[in-house]
């Protein structure tokens, strides 16, 4: 059988959330990268495929194709994970899981893309403070879910994979305050000793917070 296919790119903290999945899983995939700057997600052939055009988006080995990084994690844990650790089957434990995604989706990444859309596509070279505040709220927000070791109980699951991949690309730009949130801090450096992190996400954080530096002071220019 052929491998699922991954499109993609490096900077986007949802595919890499989708590759961090793929590891857990042991899953090997065929990454395929899409270059958002250069507009390749808005070429016919993928918004054929996609008509959201958006990243992450797979083409599963039986011609299945999904989307949205959540979507993705669930539909390959659900349907390739040898156990349910990564998605319980426990109807009050996966619907934390579930809370997680949400939190996900519609805080972490949400904040941290309506600050960089601006800087990186529309040649913005202000920094907004309110935005740079909301960012803040949302650590505060995690860290005082962080209860347990993971944020959900005392295992990985999804809920971790989601929300590393947004947390790390805002800590590559604005550092975590240890002292301010140190179930926060905690737990990223729990997740950065996976053995798959740093190659899977933390490289692509830091690549797109060089990139965010860059893209802000050639618009100040």
């Amino acid at each position: 059988m052929g491998k699922i296919v991954l499109y993609t790119a490096k900077l986007s903290p949802p595919g890499r959330s989708v590759e961090l999945t793929a590891k857990a899983l042991g899953l090997d995939l065929d990454i395929k990268p899409i270059n958002l700057i250069a507009g390749d997600h808005l070429k016919p052939e993928f918004v054929k495929l996609n008509p959201q055009h958006t990243i992450p988006t797979i083409i599963d080995q039986d011609g299945t194709v999904v989307y949205d990084s959540h979507a993705i994690n669930v539909y390959l844990a659900t349907k390739y994970a040898k156990d349910d650790s990564l998605y319980p089957e426990d109807v009050a434990t996966r619907a934390k899981v579930n809370a997680a995604l949400h939190f996900d989706s519609g805080v972490l990444f949400a904040r941290l893309r309506f600050y960089l859309e601006p800087i990186l596509y529309y040649g913005s070279g202000e920094a907004p403070q309110d935005k740079i505040e909301y960012l803040y709220k949302a650590y505060q927000l995690l860290n005082d879910t962080l209860v347990s070791d993971y944020i959900v109980g005392n295992k990985l699951t999804l809920a971790d994979l989601s929300c590393i991949a947004s947390i790390s690309s805002i800590h590559a730009i604005f550092p975590i305050d240890a002292a301010k949130y140190p179930q926060l801090a905690a737990w990223v450096a729990r997740l950065a000793k996976l053995p798959y992190y740093k190659a899977t996400n933390q490289e692509g954080a830091e690549e797109l917070a060089a990139l965010y530096r860059a893209k802000l002071a050639e618009n100040r220019q």
